[in-house]
């Protein structure tokens, strides 16, 4: 079996060495408490080893609690949370740092993501995370949302590379300039948002459903798979987080491939990078 067909074990390595999951359950927009605590352990106990959260999510420590009662080994997981954007500055991302890490009762974490390119702010937030990752409290550090431009001026400052950029990515909006400037640098592209917000209604996807025997959902998640993209899909239902796993077992055609990049609309869900104000 390759490793495009490998549920859960299989993974990119990053260019810090790292082995991360294909897929990942994201919890955007997840109540902290029991709606967390279950989406995680449902997760987890489907085969899922890669968790996606962050400070302005609020859900830490519901996310906490999971990793400590899911009885899978802490080192058998993958944990990913970002510094708000009000924390951001060198001083204030390492007191940040924390209080994340305090919530989430962990000695360290996986990836320590700056969540948006906040003006004035991302550059010398990057070095706190650099100077983290060197304390060993942080195993590898990445940026998400950011433009090519924002990882240009990270690099130049430091000649670090992030390993992973997280970003809206979806048929609607490829971001392909974003993607081919990330594989030259060795940037490992995460899709978030990658089901468009339940917007799979598109005729294509649902021909594409039928052809393969799969759901559209599936179909999208194969989609970013084949290019290269590490995929975290949210969803608190385990029917939902179930179904958001099957897209291991089948490939895409070339063709095919090509039909849902040329969806692109250049259309975003969620905030532009360079045009938001929080």
């Amino acid at each position: 079996m390759s490793e495009l067909n490998a549920p859960f074990s299989g993974g990119p390595t990053l260019n810090d060495g790292v082995t991360m999951p294909w897929l990942g359950l994201g919890v955007y927009q997840t109540k902290d408490g029991e709606e967390v605590i279950h989406a995680v352990k449902t997760a987890v106990e489907l085969g899922y080893r890669s968790i996606d959260t962050a400070a302005g999510y609020n859900n830490e420590e519901g996310v906490g609690q999971a990793i400590r009662e899911c009885g899978v080994a802490r080192d058998e997981l993958f944990i990913t949370t970002k510094v708000r954007n009000p924390d951001q500055g060198y001083e204030s991302t390492l007191k940040a740092f924390e209080v994340s890490r305090r919530k989430l009762g962990l000695e360290y974490i996986d990836l320590y993501l700056i969540h948006w390119p906040v003006a004035g702010k991302y550059r010398e937030t990057w070095k706190a995370l650099i100077h983290l990752q060197k304390e060993g409290l942080i195993k590898s550090i990445g940026v998400s949302n950011f433009q090519i431009h924002h990882l240009k001026d990270i690099i130049e400052d430091t000649s670090v590379v992030p390993v992973v950029n997280q970003v809206e990515f979806h048929p609607l909006l490829t971001q392909r300039e974003l993607l081919k400037y990330a594989n030259e640098q060795g940037i490992q592209l995460e899709a978030w948002s990658p089901l468009m917000q339940g917007n799979l209604d598109l005729p294509l996807l649902k021909e594409l459903a039928g052809k393969y025997g799969k759901t559209p959902a599936q179909i999208v998640l194969r989609w970013d798979l084949q290019q290269g993209v590490i995929t975290i899909p949210k969803s608190v239902h385990a029917d939902r987080i179930k179904e958001n796993a099957g897209f291991f077992d089948f490939t895409l055609s070339d063709e095919d491939v090509k039909a849902i990049e040329d969806l692109n609309r250049d259309y975003r869900f969620g905030p532009d990078p360079d045009n938001f104000n929080f």
